[in-house]
Formats: C-alpha cells, sequence, structure tokens
C-alpha cells in the first residue's frame, strides 16, 4: 500500500485517496475478487489502474465502447502510464505496435471490448503473457436486470474461468442489491467483497419541473449556463435534430448525437463536444457512456429518462471534477405514455415486466414532494435520510406550511371508490370541481354525491394534492393507463378516520432556482490558463480536460503556484503533468502575478467564509451568531429554514477548522450518551471525512445528523 500510494502521487497527482479506494486496492492487491459500485466520478478507474502497476503481470480492462477505452489510454499516457487498446479503431500498425506492447511487458493495461475476447488473436496473445487482473468496467451490462443489458458481456464468466489465478474486479456506477448479485453470479466471482460507496452526488443541484413549454423551458435553462458545456438528453432522434436545428438558429453551439447518423458523423460530433469546440451535445440515451469529460457543467432532460439507473449515469456525466453543476429534468405525463408504447412492443413478458417497473420508480421519483435525493439514493439500496440535502429543487422550496389535509384526502379518495377506480387524476379532479363535461354526463357521475364537492381548492391546488396522495401511497396508479385505485391506507383514512398531513401552496418552478455558485477564485487567470490548455490540446489534438481538468485550473487560480514545489501540490498535478507542462503554465502564472502586483506564495486566494468581495457567508454568520448564544431552533426561525439546514451550516464552519460551542448540540443527538466515544473511537480510526462509511459500519443504525452532531463535536474537542 506504500506503493499504491506514491503511486497515487506522483502518477496521478492526488494527495490522498477518496472514500473506499484505499480498501479496494488493497483487496485487490491481494489478489481477492471485488465488487465495486461506485458512482460516476467517485474515481472507479484508479482501483484497478493503481493495482495495475504494481503487478508483475497484465491486466485486462473489459470495456463496452470504442471512445471509452480511447479516452481512458490517453488519460494513462498522459499522466506516463503506457497502456494499450486493440480495436476495429485502429490501423493495422497501431494494432500491431499494441500487440508487441502487451508481449514484451510494456503495456500494463489493455483495454477490450466483450466482443474482442473471442477472436483468435486475443486469445492467443492472452495464453501467452501472465494475466494478473480481470477488470469488467460498467459491469451491470451483464445482467438482464440491469438496464443496458448485453449479451456479449455474457460471455465473461467463461473467459474468467480461463484464468483462474488472476483477480476478478467488476464495477459499476449503478447496480441495484438485485444486479449484484446477478454480476457476482455471471462473473464466476469467488467470494467477492462488495464495496458499495454513497450514490450521494453532493455536487449536483437536482431540479424536476413540470414540462409546459419545453423550448422556452429550454432556452431559458441555457441562458443561464453561458458558455458551458453541457448535455442535453432527449427521447427520439427526430427530437434531437429539431432541438437542435432550432437552438442553432439562435446562436447557441451545439451538434447532435443519435443512432441514425453515420458512424463518422456521431463521432466527429462527439470529438467536436470533447475538445470543447462545441459547448452542447443535443443526444438520445446512446451518448455519454464512453465520456470521461470532466468538465460537462449541465444536463437537461428535455423528456422522461426510461429509469432512474439511466438518469443517475445521465446526470453523473456532469460535475466528474467535482465542482458545483445543474441537472434539469422536465416532466410531463405524455411521455409516460410514449414510453409505454415501446415497452408494449417487447415480445418477452419477462422483460416487458422488467421495462415497466422501472419506469413506475423513475416516474414516483419525478412526482416526489420530498429531498429529491431521499428516492433517487434509497432506489439504489442505500439509506438516506437526512430531509434537507440543500441542493435539490424540493429543498430549496421556500418552507411548506404542513396542515391537515384529511378532508380534502377523503373527498379525493371517494371520488376515485365511487367513480369505479377505472379513472385518471385529470377525470378525478373534474367530478370534484362540478365541471359539465360530456364524459362526466355520459357516466351519469354528475348524480353522484362527490359531484362539486371540491370547489374549495383550484385544479392546481386538486393537482399538487393528488401528487402527495400517490406519495403517501394512499393510491397506486396505473403505470399504463393512469387510472388510480385505492391502497389500504386509503381505507384506514376513510374509515377510520387516520390523519393526512401536507401542503396546499403550488409551488412554482422559479422557486426552485438556485442562486449561481459564488466564485471563489481568479476569474481572469482562470481563463487565461484555460485558452492555453485549449491551445495546447489543439496542438497534441487531444481533449484540454486529459492535460488538467478544470478543478486543477481552479485551484492555480486560487492558490497562484510559482514554482516546481507549489505546482506539485495542486489537485490532479503529478510528476509526469508537471514535466510536461509545468514550464509551460509556471511563467504564464507568475507573470499573471507579477503584472497584477499579487504577492506569492499565498496560501489561499479567497476564505472560504467569505465572498469576492470580502461579506461573509451567512455559514460563517450563522456560526457566529450560534456561538454568542444563539439557539439552532431560533436560528431555523429567524432564516425562515429547517434546523438541519442551521446544523449542515455549523458542520461547513467546523470543518474549515473553526470552533462552536458543543453544549447545545448534545441535546439534539438521539443516540444514547454511552455510545458516543464508540463513534468517536470509529472517527479517530477511519476519520470524518466520509460519514456514509461510518454509516455503514455502524450497520445503518445510527443516523446521519447524529453522526454529523457527533463530528462537530469530535472536531472541535480535537482543538482543545
Amino acid at each position: 500500500m506504500d506503493k499504491a500510494k506514491s503511486i497515487l502521487k506522483s502518477t496521478f497527482g492526488y494527495d490522498s485517496f477518496r472514500p473506499l479506494q484505499k480498501e479496494i486496492i488493497e483487496n485487490i492487491l491481494n489478489k481477492n475478487d471485488s465488487l465495486v459500485v461506485m458512482p460516476t466520478g467517485g474515481g472507479k478507474s484508479l482501483c484497478y489502474q493503481i493495482p495495475a502497476l504494481i503487478f508483475d503481470g497484465l491486466t485486462v480492462v473489459i470495456s463496452p465502447l470504442i471512445s471509452l477505452m480511447k479516452d481512458q489510454v490517453e488519460q494513462l499516457r498522459q499522466a506516463g502510464v503506457e497502456a494499450a487498446l486493440l480495436n476495429s479503431s485502429l490501423s493495422p500498425a497501431e494494432y500491431a505496435i499494441n500487440i508487441q506492447n502487451v508481449k514484451n511487458n510494456k503495456a500494463k493495461l489493455l483495454y477490450l471490448a466483450p466482443e474482442s475476447l473471442v477472436k483468435d488473436d486475443i486469445g492467443n496473445l492472452l495464453s501467452k503473457v501472465k494475466l494478473d487482473c480481470i477488470t469488467v468496467d460498467e459491469a451491470h451490462c451483464i445482467s438482464e436486470w440491469g438496464h443496458d443489458f448485453r449479451k456479449d458481456y455474457r460471455q465473461l464468466g467463461t473467459f474468467r474461468s480461463k484464468f483462474p489465478s488472476a483477480v476478478c474486479i467488476a464495477l459499476t456506477a449503478t447496480a441495484t442489491p438485485r444486479v449484484q448479485t446477478d454480476i457476482i453470479k455471471n462473473l464466476n466471482m469467488r467470494s467477492p467483497q462488495k464495496f458499495i460507496a454513497s450514490f450521494n452526488r453532493e455536487n449536483l443541484f437536482i431540479r424536476v419541473i413540470p414540462k409546459r413549454n419545453p423550448f422556452e423551458q429550454t432556452v431559458n435553462f441555457l441562458d443561464e449556463h453561458k458558455n458551458q458545456s453541457g448535455i442535453i438528453y432527449c427521447f427520439s432522434r427526430k427530437q434531437v435534430d429539431t432541438l437542435h436545428e432550432s437552438l442553432s438558429r439562435l446562436g447557441f453551439s451545439t451538434k447532435p448525437y443519435h443512432a441514425g447518423l453515420s458512424d463518422e458523423e456521431r463521432n466527429t460530433n462527439q470529438d467536436l463536444f470533447i475538445k470543447d469546440e462545441v459547448q452542447i451535445i443535443i443526444a438520445t440515451i446512446a451518448f455519454g457512456m464512453g465520456i470521461n469529460k470532466s468538465n460537462v457543467r449541465f444536463v437537461l432532460h428535455h423528456d422522461l429518462p426510461k429509469n432512474i439507473e439511466s438518469y443517475y449515469q445521465e446526470i453523473g456525466r456532469s460535475g466528474r471534477d467535482g465542482l458545483r453543476s445543474d441537472c434539469l429534468l422536465l416532466f410531463s405525463y405524455s411521455d409516460i405514455a410514449k414510453i409505454n408504447y415501446f415497452i408494449d412492443q417487447k415480445e418477452d413478458d419477462k422483460e416487458r415486466l422488467s421495462a415497466q417497473m422501472h419506469l413506475d420508480a423513475m416516474v414516483k421519483y419525478a412526482e416526489a414532494e420530498v429531498c429529491r435525493r431521499i428516492p433517487l439514493i434509497n432506489y439504489f439500496g442505500e439509506k438516506y435520510n437526512i430531509d434537507n440535502c440543500g441542493i435539490c429543487d424540493n429543498c430549496l422550496t421556500d418552507g411548506k406550511e404542513i396542515i391537515d389535509i384529511t378532508i380534502p384526502a377523503q373527498k379525493f379518495l371517494s371520488a376515485v371508490k365511487r367513480t369505479g377506480e377505472i379513472f385518471g387524476a385529470n377525470y378525478i379532479i373534474d367530478v370534484l370541481l362540478g365541471a359539465e363535461s360530456d364524459k362526466i354526463f355520459g357516466n351519469r357521475h354528475q348524480n353522484l354525491s362527490v359531484y362539486g364537492i371540491g370547489k374549495e381548492f383550484d385544479k392546481k391546488q386538486w393537482h399538487l394534492l393528488a401528487r402527495q396522495f400517490l406519495n403517501k401511497d394512499l393510491i397506486l396508479r396505473d403505470i399504463e393507463f393512469g387510472s388510480l385505485k385505492l391502497t389500504q391506507k386509503a381505507y384506514d383514512v376513510l374509515l377510520r378516520n387516520s390523519k393526512v398531513y401536507g401542503w396546499l401552496k403550488v409551488k412554482e418552478p422559479a422557486a426552485a432556482k438556485l442562486k449561481p455558485a459564488e466564485r471563489t477564485y481568479d476569474e481572469s487567470l482562470f481563463e487565461l490558463l484555460r485558452t492555453k490548455r485549449k491551445l495546447i490540446a489543439e496542438q497534441k489534438n487531444i481533449p484540454p480536460y486529459v492535460i488538467f481538468s478544470d478543478k486543477s485550473l481552479i485551484e492555480m487560480a486560487v492558490y497562484y503556484p510559482t514554482d516546481k514545489e507549489s505546482f506539485l501540490k495542486i489537485n490532479g498535478v503529478g510528476n509526469r503533468k508537471y514535466e510536461s507542462y509545468g514550464m509551460i503554465f509556471l511563467p504564464l502564472i507568475k507573470n499573471y502575478c507579477a503584472k497584477n502586483n499579487i504577492n506569492t506564495p499565498r496560501p489561499t486566494a479567497i476564505s472560504a467564509g467569505t465572498t469576492r468581495n470580502g461579506q461573509k457567508r451567512r455559514f460563517m454568520l450563522v456560526s457566529e451568531a450560534y456561538n454568542n448564544g444563539e439557539s439552532i431552533d431560533r436560528l431555523a426561525t429567524k432564516h425562515n429554514v429547517t434546523q438541519q439546514t442551521i446544523i449542515n451550516n455549523l458542520a461547513r464552519y467546523t470543518n474549515l477548522g473553526n470552533k462552536i460551542r458543543t453544549d447545545g448540540l448534545f441535546n439534539l443527538i438521539t443516540l444514547p450518551k454511552e455510545h458516543h466515544q464508540k463513534v468517536f473511537e470509529v472517527f479517530k480510526t477511519e476519520g470524518v471525512q466520509k460519514l456514509s462509511v461510518i454509516y455503514q459500519k455502524f450497520n445503518e443504525k445510527i443516523s446521519y445528523t447524529d453522526l454529523q452532531l457527533l463530528k462537530m463535536i469530535y472536531l472541535c474537542d480535537q482543538k482543545k
């Protein structure tokens, strides 16, 4: 592991491992099979790349897309690692060179597509070298219960059996517990250890709004992200082409990507996007798996995705550098009908049932009124119970006044029952409002006792209530026809007067709009560095982010490194990157500092607790008020936020190394005091950076809020 830590810094430029990376690498080096489920941008690649550089023999990486292989190999070569790929994109000469590099052990990693494994030349090659590790990337493709099943992946179990001494690692960003079991079984993995990272991508702002005027909504969203790189996903090829033409006419830098284009045009458009020649790619779901572009700042879903796995992977293509990125989904019920049409075309009953279940979960997520991360993360089997994440539309909406909505619930549920449980929400609401429609009169429902009894609310409010009844499992909606049926919980409300609580204020989309992230770096220097990076990338014909990520450039624009020592401290700068680019970027930074009278070296450009104009940020003001005697409840009332939001502010304050008074924290902890020391002991051994790891260690028995409070107390005690 000492060697692994050395490679992490010298080759890849990182000072410390991300959560679970150290444990995974150690497990692989001990030749133990491993299943790794880690979100996009979580650092999966290093989990097998570092062991590959330590093993004597070869590491084979099975990857589903040529573009993904090319991207990975190029990034490794820029870091000074010799890697090879063998696929149809290579010329005969390049193919022969790569074969030779594998034979003479010059290439430590070999990237292959699953269909290549049956080729004679590949079989002969692998039989003549020592194979230490078999890595299966995008491993969910092997499971027919996954969202992206590929038959070519089924042969991987047989392939693995031919090399019993090689350790096997399967990696994926999206796998439900059922898919995880399927991966292990189909790859013939031997007593594998599972490493399940948190699915929470804390830097993604997630928003779902009703689709009303999709083109206007799209333009407004793009106007919020001028000069930024992003992806728009559409359901059909026709929609992709139409949107591309319309946005291009308005001057937006866009290119289309879908299966109807020629291979040449698709590859060209993808390259233009990767190399920042085009800002926006408009695509069907065929786009993105092979993209490791770190500076994608937004993802817009113009249409409803078919399942949560696809949605999660697609929003995960933004913010891979850890910086704030925005994800917007335009949601309409008409999209459900489109997806259902294609589901009906499936001949296999099992496939049809699986697709229906996936769609149902996606719709339930889109309709959710709770924190977006609760249904999204819980879907993958992880318990997420923080009420307010602070970075999704539902959590940022103005505080909702919770009231007793039992009577409206009884009216709605009665209308569902009395009309025969065969109609959708629109019809039920029309009955409650006493609408004079031909359909209602034709069914003689104007004679029902529930006809017209809901006129105290308008249509919008009834729709808001209906969504809450769905989310509270009082009614079930037929995914195909939209008809509503009562659940047992509904009968408890109707017959036993069980209480229902909710809200009536209609949430307007604008209320969920998040203010742009505050800039905490020198934007002029960042633009200067970005321009130089693009020029070098064009000369080398490689993507700019392969040279340095936006995160690396931002750190340069914060810390102003002017010598080798300070430059190597920048995130993502290893020895090879310094040798290749240090003498280009260091003079730029030195000249900029001299020209602008900036003293160097400086430990930080701007305090993390202030904005660029020197004003204190809210979390600093809240924490200082708390230290001056204000209670958490009083602060929550004063700022019109939840108690959890105040706790989050205090946590941010202590994470920066500041102390707070701890007397007010103990009263909020529900965990018995005799167990506090056990948590502190785990903090000592595991660290406090990733609470999800601690949460799992205590078998999910201690709430995240308690862990957050105990972490603050622990950090403050360390400073005594």
